[in-house]
């Protein structure tokens, strides 16, 4: 159903909540970086939540509807033209065949997503529609869209004029500043409480150095407990050195002094510790940072991480839902 003429910039097939059960076999779940925005387009046109749509990062393509649907855009404003009109964001609008949807950079955030009622239908690798790029795996040929692919979508009525309300909405960063959660661990122990309090307290830039992988983060440096460094030979010669472990999704990985937050295509395990883990349901500020925006990390405990994600499924659904 949708012609690509332009790919813009590493638009790819996702579904939420990706690919799950197959970390330890080497695959990610991979997935929107900002599943909020993401839910939300689809269930403005009648989708499942969870229903494979386009993520769109920095700069969006141009893509041509070859039949009547409903399509919706959320996330970062990447100034969205139906047929050369404003097309309102977080806002269901009905399509006809023929009509083009272009899209440029991203005025606010980082990525858009683009919902279609029936939900983008590509072949499920490992149970999920969403793209692997690094192992070339799920979406269109497990890449990003390419200019003359048609993208299939399934068959369905569509829910035209709808639109999330105000309130249930992410609030974008203003002065390129976010607050990000994080929970203790799994390696907390291994840093100094100098070291916690300087991680907690500091302002730390996302480089340009950064991917769906990981997340590199500039700051200061971090200071270790003392089992850090008298260990055994085994966990490596740097005090961030660990005898590999799984690594939860999320985590901040610390290779030597530089902070990677694992993200949603990032390794399951390996050899450095973890001293602070991202929960899910702050994954939707990573995904709408950009290179040069400042993290300050502010910690929560597990029940307050899992009051989040309880607190935005219930965002993701009907009642956030609004008649134009």
């Amino acid at each position: 159903m949708l012609e690509v003429i332009k790919p813009g910039l590493e638009t790819s097939v996702q579904d939420w909540p990706g690919r799950i059960g197959f970390w330890n076999q080497g695959f990610p779940p991979s997935g929107p970086m900002d599943s909020w925005s993401f839910r939300l387009a689809n269930v403005l046109v009648g989708n499942a939540p969870g229903a494979a749509g386009l993520e769109c990062q920095f700069l969006g393509p141009t893509l041509k509807f070859q039949r009547d649907g409903v399509v919706a855009v959320t996330g970062a404003d990447m100034q969205a033209a139906l047929d050369g009109e404003p097309l309102p964001m977080w806002q269901s609008v009905a399509v006809k065949a023929g009509q083009t949807l272009a899209m440029a950079f991203a005025r606010t955030g980082a990525r858009t997503y683009v919902a279609v009622a029936g939900g983008i239908e590509t072949e499920p690798w490992l149970g999920a529609r969403a793209t692997f790029h690094k192992a070339g795996v799920g979406g269109m040929n497990g890449r990003a869209i390419k200019e003359g692919q048609s993208v299939p979508v399934a068959e369905a009525a569509g829910k035209p004029g709808r639109r999330v309300k105000a309130e249930a909405r992410p609030e974008f960063a203003k002065e390129k500043r976010w607050t990000v959660e994080v929970v203790a661990g799994p390696n907390d122990d291994w840093v100094d409480a100098a070291g916690h309090e300087r991680f907690l307290s500091a302002d730390w830039k996302l480089s340009a150095k950064s991917d769906r992988t990981g997340f590199r983060l500039d700051g200061p440096q971090w200071s270790f407990a003392d089992k850090a460094t008298d260990k055994a030979p085994e966990h490596g010669s740097l005090p961030s050195n660990i005898i590999d472990q799984g690594y939860p999704l999320g985590a901040i990985n610390l290779a030597g002094q530089t902070p990677i937050i694992l993200v949603n295509d990032g390794p399951s395990m390996g050899g450095f510790i973890n001293p602070y883990t991202v929960p899910q349901a702050a994954f939707w500020k990573l995904g709408q940072s950009r290179p040069g925006e400042i993290y300050n990390f502010k910690a929560v405990s597990v029940d307050e991480a899992q009051a989040m994600a309880r607190r935005l499924r219930e965002l993701c659904s009907e009642a956030s839902i609004e008649t134009v």
